[in-house]
């Protein structure tokens, strides 16, 4: 979620986001590329009362996650867990252009990256494999055991 603890004005946190994100450096340069925020904006700040009627863009959320590239994109998880647009519980895997940054897609996991992601070719068709889980996960799956490998295999 938004990070934690004192810093914060009626609930909502004192530091301005992104609360979490991802950022291509030229090694050569040492320069920042492209910066993007990193995860759906946290339920306690999307929705938040103060906030009701703004539209609030992708914040970013806190947490540890890995990422994964392939020769054109970079594919990370989000940590933690948010509340989609349907009402469940959990979190996008996402995949950015790795030129600019640009989203490239997303898909629902049913709970937040716990692992790196890796990818994987079987048959000519690409595979992405994340560990993700949590107590929501448990509840939500009824895999009774919170953890997962959630493997999605990428668009021809």
């Amino acid at each position: 979620g938004a990070p934690a603890g004192p810093l914060n004005i009626q609930g909502l946190p004192l530091v301005k986001p992104p609360y979490g994100s991802i950022a291509a450096i030229d090694m050569d340069k040492g320069e920042i590329l492209w910066q993007v925020p990193h995860g759906e904006t946290p339920d306690n700040v999307r929705n938040h009362p103060l906030l009701k009627g703004l539209n609030i863009p992708r914040t970013g959320r806190s947490g540890n996650i890995g990422v994964v590239t392939t020769s054109t994109l970079l594919i990370s998880g989000e940590a933690g867990f948010i509340t989609n647009d349907k009402g469940q519980r959990g979190a996008y895997l996402r995949a950015y252009d790795k030129k600019n940054g640009q989203d490239a897609g997303a898909v629902w996991m049913p709970a937040g990256q716990t692992g790196s992601p890796m990818t994987y070719m079987l048959n000519g068709k690409q595979y992405v494999a994340v560990a993700a889980g949590g107590a929501s996960f448990t509840r939500a799956s009824g895999f009774g055991t919170g953890d997962a490998l959630l493997v999605f295999a990428l668009p021809d």
